[in-house]
């Protein structure tokens, strides 16, 4: 390169034992002059502690309104190799499996194309490309598709669905998440693509109560594998827990949430009425204790990080349904009603869960067809003067009888 690349802010990054960004955007500096000029842009915010990206306008690929970021340099003339630098989103396999052969299609094409510098990746999902110039976008685009790969969502649409590996390397899934995965993506292609919601909608789905997707914290719906039978005890193998000296009651018994386990000696009881799955037994003792035969997903509703408004976690909706004989009828219903009613009575920038909490849960259940049940609690009532339709119809029957 023509001049010494002095970064000494950035430089501070590197220090320490974990793994620095700055170290990887260098490696990449020696030959690109996009992520030189990334690193030199990015030092001059350190100084002057302001951000120097802009968005310049909405890009695109032909026939998409998402999977595309764009994003400017407010400084282009001093950064010309950022003075665009758009982000792809790539649509993930399910479970994140790639084949070395298909990372080396994608990494070829961003070479040719893009920056070379990748995020694996976004929070949503998504192998994310990043930084390349608007000419480039729809010679990227050509090149992913030819190869069989498609773009992510971005902006207020359905975002790429994501999950967990499920059934494909985890002993505890309660239903089959690669498949959902799958089936969600191709199903709503025009909602993954052509932005048309009030905001962003995201949907992720875990295995079982792990949620190794983190779906209960971060996605509108979260759909997380459950059983409903007893969860299944193997008893030679929990006497071997007992003779090799495990403290099953200092780290099973007395952590369980809801004291719903006693051991007397050998043995192990558990009250599976009051068992709330939260899966802390079955992960100390896998050998002993599994999951149930009576397997499912439970649905939760809500969650988002801290953006336009505070957090949300979200809350249950649908304590278990399952999908039979490959039929995802019932779950498209549930996702299509929901999406109506957030459609037709939701604001611009509205998060499902903001949505909920501005017109009360009794007003969505009511308005997506959904009777209201105890799991659906989030948190105890604390205003008492509450009063349903049911009462005041018994009322009024009750004074036409007088």
């Amino acid at each position: 390169m023509a001049d010494e690349l002095k970064t000494p802010l950035l430089d501070e990054l590197e220090k320490g034992p974990w793994p620095s960004f700055v170290t990887d955007i260098k490696s990449m500096a020696e030959t690109k002059e996009m992520p030189r000029d990334l690193l030199r842009q990015l030092e001059k915010s350190y100084e002057d502690k302001r951000g120097y990206w802009k968005h310049g306008g909405l890009v695109g690929v032909m026939g998409y309104g998402g999977g595309v970021i764009g994003r400017y340099s407010a400084l282009p003339e001093e950064f010309p190799g950022v003075s665009h630098f758009h982000t792809v989103r790539v649509n993930q396999p399910s479970g994140w499996f790639y084949t070395s052969d298909a990372m080396r299609e994608i990494i070829d094409i961003w070479d040719a194309h893009g920056s070379g510098l990748y995020n694996m990746h976004g929070s949503t999902g998504d192998m994310v490309l990043l930084g390349t110039r608007t000419e480039e976008l729809e010679p990227t685009f050509q090149a992913l598709t030819e190869k069989g790969w498609d773009l992510g969502g971005s902006g207020s649409d359905l975002r790429t669905p994501s999950n967990c590996v499920g059934p494909a390397r985890c002993e505890n899934a309660c239903y089959d998440t690669m498949e959902m995965a799958y089936q969600l993506t191709h199903n709503y292609q025009d909602e993954l693509h052509r932005p048309m919601f009030n905001y962003k909608f995201k949907i992720k789905m875990s295995g079982c109560p792990n949620d190794c997707t983190a779906s209960i914290a971060r996605s509108d719906m979260a759909v997380i594998g459950i059983w409903k039978d007893d969860i299944k005890v193997d008893k030679e193998e929990f006497a071997k827990y007992i003779d090799d000296g495990f403290n099953v009651k200092e780290f099973v018994v007395e952590k369980c949430p809801t004291q719903c386990i006693s051991v007397e000696g050998k043995e192990i009881s558990i009250d599976n009425s009051n068992c709330v799955k939260c899966m802390h037994c079955i992960n100390r003792m896998p050998k002993a204790l599994s999951v149930g035969d009576e397997k499912g997903f439970a649905i939760n509703i809500g969650a988002k990080a801290p953006i336009v408004e505070g957090a949300l976690f979200a809350q249950s909706i649908i304590p278990f349904m399952q999908i039979k004989d490959g039929d995802y009828a019932g779950l498209y219903d549930l996702i299509e009603r929901i999406w109506e009613f957030w459609d037709e009575h939701g604001m611009a920038r509205e998060r499902i869960g903001e949505f909920i909490e501005r017109v009360s849960l009794a007003t969505f259940l009511e308005g997506v067809g959904l009777e209201p049940l105890p799991t659906m609690v989030k948190a105890p009532r604390d205003n008492p003067y509450i009063f349903y339709e049911e009462y005041f119809a018994d009322e009024d029957a009750g004074e036409g009888e007088e």
